[in-house]
Formats: C-alpha cells, structure tokens, sequence
C-alpha cells in the first residue's frame, strides 16, 4: 500500500536525436507532468538525450537510482536506431530477448496488415524479466523493468500508454495549487513571497512573470499536498497584496 505521507517522485528521459535538432517538438513532457500528478507522484527533473548508447545507459542509471520511477519516451521502434530498448538492457545488466507476449500481440495485430516482418518483430524485443505495458493504438507495447517505463515517442500513443498504467503505482498525497494574478513586478512582491512561503512551510510558491496591456504584472502558483494549508498560504498571499494596494485575480491573469 502507498504511504500518501510521503512524496514519490519521477524522472522523465526523453530520447531522440530529433529533439535535440529541433525537428521534432516534445509534447509528452506536459501530459507526462499531468499525468504523474494526478497519480500522487511528482515529476523532478527531465533529461533529453541522443541516440546513443552511452548517453542513454548513464542517464538511465542515474535516474532510475534517484527517484522512484523513471519514464522514457523515444526510441522504440522498427528501424535500426531505435536503439533504446538495447541501452536500458545494458544499464540494467540484462539481455535482450524477443517477448513472447510481445510477439503474439504483433502478429495478432499485423495479421491484416501485411504480416510480422523483421522490422516489426524489433518491436518485441525487451530486457529479459520485463513485463508489458498495453497500447491500444499500434499493438507494440510499452515495456516495464522494475521501476523503469519505455514508452513510445509519439505523444497520441504515450497518452495510451499513461492511461494503461492509471492507478498501477504507488504514490503519495496529489500536489494540489491554487493560482492568483496580479499587476505588480516580481521586485516588488520578492520579500512578501519569501515571508509567506517561510510562514507555511508545506506550501511552495511559483512566481510568473508577464508583460501585457503595456504593464508588468505576475501569476503566482502556491502548491501544497494539503488543501488547508494550501487555502491559508494562499490568503495570506492575497492579503499581503492587498496591503500593498496591489488586488489579486484569482485564477490569475
């Protein structure tokens, strides 16, 4: 059972040389955040790689070490520089093999589509010990190694993936955050948000700062896994601002 008393954390290894290029625009980082804070488990940090060998066993080692669960997108695929399955069996020190519930999923898939090629049977290759994650959308599946999760780069299939592994963890208490605006600079604002956030020591607050309207104004987000204390740091942030003169937009601006 999940201590909700405590926080879980996740990384997330983005891997692909087209992200690096600039061709290819990640969105998963965004659904995986969401995805992973509703599920009690908060994203720390994320690392984009190439397709190399060495880059993705050193960050997978890293990664999988200092947090609870690391996620991967990328790599995974048919052709000769999916490389990532092969990467993640050498940083955990085990071989690949080819699935056998993998396989039966893609020849069940591809029976109308022209058969289980080579290329194809790539897709059921996985570190020795793995277990499956389903995907709905093209049959190759994710793949599960311990506290280590590849799933595919494309972000409609990622999404399947995600819902797939909805409730599968363990994690703690769901950061939850309130959102407020305001038409003040963040140089004006500094001390009172380090009072505020000193005052409430279960609360954290983000401050955004934006120009619009020709004037300078701020949203700032307190998070907190409790909802009285995030309700009371979040007060005492609007009525610190309003001391000032300084109205807060709840909801922000």
């Amino acid at each position: 059972m999940a201590d909700s008393s405590r926080i879980y954390t996740a990384a997330l290894l983005v891997i692909g040389d087209e992200i690096l290029s600039g061709r290819t625009h990640d969105k998963n980082i965004a659904q995986v955040a969401s995805w992973l804070q509703v599920q009690g488990i908060r994203l720390k940090e994320v690392r984009v790689v190439a397709d190399e060998t060495a880059a993705i066993v050193e960050a997978v080692n890293t990664l999988r070490v200092r947090n609870d669960y690391l996620f991967t997108t990328g790599g995974i695929g048919p052709t000769h520089d999916d490389i990532t399955v092969d990467a993640i069996a050498e940083a955990l020190g085990v071989p690949v093999i080819v699935h056998p519930e993998a396989r039966a999923i893609l020849e069940t898939y591809y029976e109308t589509r022209g058969g289980l090629t080579e290329a194809r049977l790539r897709m059921a290759r996985t570190p020795e010990g793995a277990g499956l994650i389903p995907n709905r959308y093209t049959g190759a599946p994710g793949i599960r190694c311990g506290n280590v999760f590849i799933m595919a780069g494309v972000p409609s299939i990622t999404a399947g993936m995600l819902d797939a592994l909805s409730g599968q963890l363990d994690g703690g208490a769901r950061l939850l955050s309130e959102t407020i605006g305001c038409w003040v600079g963040e140089s004006e604002v500094s001390e009172l948000l380090r009072q505020t956030e000193k005052a409430h020591e279960t609360c954290q607050i983000g401050s955004y700062p934006f120009w619009a309207e020709g004037k300078t104004g701020a949203n700032f987000v307190i998070r907190s896994v409790s909802a009285g204390d995030l309700a009371a740091c979040t007060r005492a942030l609007v009525l610190g601002l309003e001391a000032m003169g300084r109205p807060a937009v709840p909801g922000g601006i």
